[in-house]
């Protein structure tokens, strides 16, 4: 009886038993396919919604936790005089003592206007040296060609442990301990670099105190801490690395091989500018800490005027050159983009041409770090098929 139901309906449906039950199956699986493509889209909103919220307040956290009381030296730049007799008695007789002076610091003595004078010299801690030296030699009133030497003698003994006692308490503030003597000193020329307005000192320890919340928060084990430690602490010392050429970042790197600092740190090093791809969680940290740190109000005091005016310079420079089209500086004035008209510019010219352009910016131009250029010179042919 059941049999003969079953071919009725088969008949009448102009079905089989088996192409019914297909049929029925794949009407199933497609209501199912879409609850399940909803439910997917909504989880994934979800999902994404909440993972904002958590990241949010994983970098608010941080940023909390990143104050620092570390106080450093703003500026040694502008040594004040007490009156001219003291200009007089620092410039000497035919210029002796400001000679002897410069030659015992490798400082660059300028004369201001009124009772100041101006140090120049590349590296903060000789900036540092002669401005402890010259106060010594204003108050004690010996200024001649051997009292300079002394003095200035004493001095770089008394910075060089200072140098030590500054590396210390950074390391300290980071809640790194146990690195070499000669990294510990060079963290101590933080406290008399700056960038933009920005201390290096403060910046690092409170780029590791929110690199150290950040990692934290994510639950990253003791041992992957360490090393956000590690990296937040050492990546910018190729900053303060002044005896050789090449990015912050290379210099880094390379010095950081020397005394056999973990692989992991390293790498953060490398890739702290994206320079490279992160090659883990501890780089990216290290990479946002330093973001935060260096982009939030108040961190870096540049005028926006004199901003403006550097991009502008750098831009005119490159024009001022015959057969170059458009020049682009970005990246804060820190890479400058050629482009040359190549009916004007040949391949071998193009090298000359970049030589050229870095010699007048190092020459004009006031930038911290290094400015890389780099000139395009592209040929194109265009043709076109006849139409049909």
């Amino acid at each position: 009886m059941r049999d003969d139901y079953i071919k009725k309906l088969e008949k009448v449906a102009s079905l089989t038993r088996d192409e019914a039950k297909k049929l029925l199956i794949e009407e199933i699986e497609k209501d199912l396919a879409d609850d399940l493509a909803q439910r997917l889209n909504q989880a994934r909103e979800d999902y994404t919604t909440r993972a904002s919220e958590i990241a949010r307040d994983i970098l608010v956290d941080a940023m909390a936790h990143g104050a620092t009381s570390y106080t450093a030296e703003y500026s040694v730049s502008i040594v004040p005089l007490p009156n001219d007799a003291a200009k007089g008695s620092i410039i000497g007789q035919g210029g002796r003592n400001i000679a002897a002076f410069e030659r015992a610091t490798g400082v660059e003595i300028e004369m201001e206007e009124g009772n100041s004078l101006r140090l120049s010299s590349f590296d903060p801690v000789r900036r540092e040296v002669a401005r402890r030296s010259l106060d010594i030699l204003m108050k004690d009133g010996r200024i001649h060609p051997g009292r300079i030497e002394d003095v200035v003698t004493q001095t770089r003994k008394q910075v060089d442990q200072v140098l030590v006692e500054e590396g210390n308490k950074i390391c300290a503030a980071c809640g790194v301990f146990n690195l070499d003597a000669d990294l510990v000193k060079l963290i101590g020329k933080y406290r008399f670099r700056f960038s933009y307005g920005q201390n290096l000192g403060i910046h690092t320890i409170e780029e590791t105190k929110i690199g150290v919340q950040i990692a934290c928060d994510l639950g990253l084990s003791d041992e992957l801490i360490e090393q956000v430690r590690l990296g937040c602490l050492l990546h910018d010392i190729g900053k303060v690395v002044t005896d050789e050429e090449g990015t912050h970042v290379q210099l880094g790197v390379d010095l950081l091989k020397k005394h056999n600092i973990s692989p992991m740190a390293i790498a953060a090093v490398a890739e702290h500018h994206e320079d490279k791809p992160f090659s883990s969680a501890v780089s990216r940290i290290v990479w946002i800490a330093d973001a935060i740190s260096g982009s939030r109000p108040g961190a870096r005091y540049e005028p926006h005027d004199a901003y403006v005016k550097r991009m502008k310079q750098i831009e005119e420079i490159g024009k001022s050159f015959k057969g170059v089209d458009e020049v682009f500086a970005f990246q804060a004035g820190r890479e400058v983009r050629i482009i040359v008209r190549p009916e004007l510019v040949s391949d071998s010219e193009l090298t000359v041409l970049v030589a050229k352009i870095r010699e007048q910016l190092e020459k004009q131009v006031q930038y911290a770090g290094q400015i890389k250029v780099t000139a395009i010179r592209e040929v194109r042919t265009t043709d076109i098929t006849k139409a049909k």
